[in-house]
């Protein structure tokens, strides 16, 4: 049973995106574990889910609470129950998805911790909010889009790394120009 005390720090560390209907609970960030892990609660819509990626400094660790989900890694599909989990290596490709017709919950570990990811996040579901996202969520200015996958640490697969040099070299212009400081005065919290 949560105590009012969790719940409220779960009210304030959640962020919705109304686009894709997911929500993300922050329960550790990287700084307050000194770098050692970022935690995040997912709720995960039905047919939610995300591309095939990679990251080149930090594992991901899936770990089912409710419901079902569904992880690719390299080309196995790993269907995990709650209780169960599935870790992405570094450099591993991977995804996570429900393929379920009813939202499922998962914690998402992340080690060591990535403060650009947890950025990254904020400002994705925040644009979402403000209408400045098109229908799978992926930010229409292409400045916050470049910006969002420059600080995530997060790599694409297949002919989606074409744009991989593109979108970086888009999210240094969005620092030069401010654009980017002006997304993190508007979406992101410290906490």
């Amino acid at each position: 049973m949560q105590t009012s005390k969790t719940a409220a720090l779960k009210k304030g560390r959640t962020i919705i995106n109304p686009i894709l209907k997911d929500e993300v609970i922050f329960l550790e960030t990287s700084r307050e574990s000194n770098g050692v892990q970022t935690l995040v609660e997912v709720v995960l819509a039905p047919g939610g889910g995300n591309p095939l990626h990679y990251h080149e400094d930090f594992s991901e660790e899936f770990t089912c609470l409710e419901g079902e989900l569904s992880i690719q890694l390299g080309k196995q599909i790993i269907r995990l129950k709650p209780g169960e989990s599935a870790t992405a290596p570094v450099l591993s490709r991977h995804r996570f998805f429900n393929q379920s017709q009813q939202p499922c919950r998962f914690r998402c570990r992340i080690a060591p911790g990535c403060p650009g990811f947890e950025q990254t996040l904020q400002l994705m579901y925040g644009l979402a909010r403000d209408g400045q996202a098109n229908a799978q969520g992926i930010p229409k200015n292409p400045y916050a889009l470049g910006y969002t996958i420059m600080i995530g640490g997060t790599c694409m697969t297949g002919w989606m790394a074409l744009l991989q040099p593109l979108l970086h070299w888009l999210g240094r212009q969005a620092i030069r120009k401010g654009i980017a400081a002006e997304l993190q005065r508007r979406y992101l919290t410290i906490w």
